[in-house]
Parts: structure tokens; C-alpha cells; sequence
């Protein structure tokens, strides 16, 4: 099932669906159609009826709440955000260049999407149970149960509550203007801006604030970046630091790497996004490279919690190859990592090194 994607998404796996769209297709807009945001799943979608669902709000607070929908949209104020989400194994497949990573999805750089989420802001929630002085971190668990753990169990993970409690986080109903797909979590998920995607958990049935993160699989475990000579499969939860915000990166977009493109002027863009609180601020672009660079053009930004699409024009010389890097730098004067090789580890995530597409030009004619 395509669950309402484009026919050409590239899709890594039916079951669970994990898919990104061409690269070109995140170009043209600065929010993606739903039909082309990337859909990254740990176990199969569940398919829920919104009239039939509550979300507890439990542990260390003083009023243990149980809400439904309509009570979400009756008793606090709406909120649409723009929000970029980008999974941690986005650009997975240049380090697997590097060396082979078994076992895990060869994400390109279409791992990374922008919408435009509907809901109610986590922190109303939360103050109306009331956190307890204890409290640290609140945790999300989802509907869907993920083989990946063993034994499987639901899907979740957790946030700091100083995050919580910001005013960008979201129990999102809608996306684009739209109910909520199934694909991306209806009747409700989490959206986190600034941190990587997993947690933004979809089908939200519980929050429970907690003085300790998540015991949950998938943030005691998974999602944790590990040192290069780390057996991932006996790696426990001090193996190596929780991913939670999202690193400095970017991608080239269009042209495609091993596009052949007629001689004369052409457009190259592309995506930059610096996470939590931070601001992409200047995207450098080489066509010979990395040996001299130029000043990408920054698009307008559809939000503060969103991606930087840039472009810039350049000239290919007949039967040539141009060789494209791409860099980013954000607003603490931090620049992306050089290469892939010097990132490399056994799960394949923050590949945030910069991008490159080599372009065949033909012959003039």
C-alpha cells in the first residue's frame, strides 16, 4: 500500500513503509504536499477512528487527565506551526558509501519534509495536569508495536520538559490544512521542531511526565549515536549520547547527482537546516569540487522551526563534468562537518557532511 504517496517515492520497505520522495520534489515549495513527505515507520500503520480516541497525561503530576479529541479543540487554543522534520538516518546512504551498514535503510536526502502542523501546544496540556517539581522529562507512547524491539513493544520516547513546555511543541490533528493521514500519525502526534524526527511520535495515546527520559526501546536504546567500534546489536543504553536535536545539514536537490544537462546557464538548489534555536544564515555553493566557492541565494523561510531552500546559477561548459559540494553555516558560526568518512558509525545517523552531485553536460550543439 502507497498510502497516498507518489508513484515515483523511492520506498526502502513496504512493511513497516518507509519511503522519501525524489529530491526535486522538495524543491519547487517551501512546505511539502503531503503526498511527498517522507513516511518513516518502526512497525505497521495503525489505522485509528478519531471519535473512538483519548490521550492520558499521566505520572509525576498533580491532575491525571484523559482527553479526546473534541476536547482537545474545545477546552485550548489552536495552533499552526510551520515545522521541518528530519529523520536522524536522513542522507544514511553516504556513509553506507563509506562502509556498509547492514540492516538499515539507505535514506537519500529525502528524509527531510516541511508542513504546516494543526493543534494544541504540549505545554497548555500539560499545565492544565499540573507538573510536578520532579518532573525532568515527559514521554510519548504511541498505538503502533515495532518488532524492531525485543520483545516488540509500542512505539515512544521522551523530551526534556524545558522542551515540553516551549511553546513550539505540538499535539498536531491536522497537516497542511488537513486531517492528519493515517501515514503521518491521525488522530494525533506529537511535533517536536528542532529535534530529530523519531520524536515526534505519531499516534500519540499517552504522555507521562517523569523525572528519568523514556525507558522505551527506542529512546533507551535506539536513536543513540555509537562510537565506530560498536557492536549495535549488544549496545545498551550507555553505549553512546541520545540523539535529540537535529544537526546542522543540507542537501543538493536539483540537479540530480548523474543528471546529464545540456551547456549553458542552470539553476542548482537545495535545503539547509540548522536545529533547535539555531538559524541557517549562509549556504556556500563549489562547482569545482570545494576548490572555490560562492554565496547560495536564501529563500524566504515559511517559519522559525523550518528549513532554508537556497539557489544559485551557474554556467556548465559543454562535455564537461561539474562537480557540486554544497555547505552550510548557522547563526553560532558553526559550519557543516567536511566528509562522511569522519562521521561514520554503525547506525548510519547525522550524516550532516557536505553534499555533493557530479553533472554531465553534453556536447554543444
Amino acid at each position: 500500500m502507497r498510502w497516498d504517496k507518489r508513484d515515483d517515492m523511492l520506498v526502502h520497505e513496504w512493511e513497516p513503509f518507509n519511503a522519501e520522495p525524489p529530491p526535486a520534489a522538495l524543491a519547487d515549495a517551501p512546505l511539502t504536499p503531503v503526498e511527498a513527505f517522507y513516511s518513516r515507520n518502526h512497525g505497521p500503520i495503525p489505522q485509528l477512528e478519531g471519535d473512538r480516541w483519548s490521550l492520558g497525561v499521566t505520572g509525576l503530576v498533580e491532575r491525571p487527565l484523559t482527553v479526546s479529541l473534541s476536547d482537545l479543540r474545545r477546552d485550548f487554543a489552536p495552533c499552526t506551526l510551520a515545522v521541518t522534520l528530519q529523520c536522524a538516518g536522513n542522507r544514511r546512504a553516504g556513509m553506507i558509501a563509506v562502509r556498509a551498514i547492514p540492516g538499515e535503510d539507505p535514506w537519500r536526502d529525502g528524509a527531510t519534509s516541511t508542513a504546516e502542523w494543526t493543534g494544541v501546544r504540549l505545554a497548555d496540556v500539560l499545565a492544565a495536569a499540573g507538573p510536578a517539581d520532579a518532573a525532568r522529562h515527559v514521554a510519548f507512547e504511541a498505538v503502533d508495536v515495532s518488532p524492531l524491539a525485543d520483545p516488540p513493544q509500542r512505539y515512544g520516547g521522551s523530551i526534556p520538559i524545558a522542551k515540553a513546555m516551549a511553546p513550539e511543541v505540538l499535539l498536531a490533528w491536522a497537516m497542511n490544512g488537513r486531517p492528519l493521514p493515517a501515514a503521518h500519525g491521525a488522530p494525533l502526534r506529537v511535533i517536536v521542531p528542532g529535534y530529530i524526527g523519531a520524536r515526534s511520535v505519531k499516534w500519540v495515546r499517552r504522555v507521562t511526565v517523569r523525572a528519568e527520559p523514556s525507558d522505551n526501546y527506542f529512546q533507551a536504546v535506539a536513536y543513540r549515536l555509537l562510537p565506530p567500534d560498536t557492536d549495535p546489536d549488544r549496545a545498551g543504553p550507555d553505549a553512546g549520547p541520545s540523539l535529540g536535536p537535529i544537526a546542522l545539514n543540507s542537501a543538493i536537490l536539483r540537479p540530480a547527482d548523474d543528471a546529464t544537462l545540456p551547456p549553458g546557464p542552470t539553476t542548482v538548489s537545495g535545503y539547509a537546516l540548522a536545529g533547535e534555536n539555531r538559524r541557517v544564515v549562509r549556504v556556500d555553493l563549489s562547482a569545482d569540487g570545494g576548490r572555490n566557492w560562492r554565496q547560495a541565494a536564501l529563500d524566504p523561510r515559511p517559519g522559525s522551526y523550518t528549513w532554508q531552500l537556497w539557489h544559485a546559477d551557474l554556467t556548465l561548459a559543454p562535455a564537461t563534468d561539474t562537480e557540486l559540494v554544497a555547505r552550510a553555516w548557522d547563526d553560532t558560526g558553526a559550519l557543516q562537518p567536511t566528509s562522511a568518512e569522519s562521521l561514520w558509525n554503525p547506525m548510519g545517523y547525522v550524516n550532516n557532511s557536505w553534499p555533493r552531485a557530479t553533472i554531465h553536460t553534453s556536447a554543444a550543439t
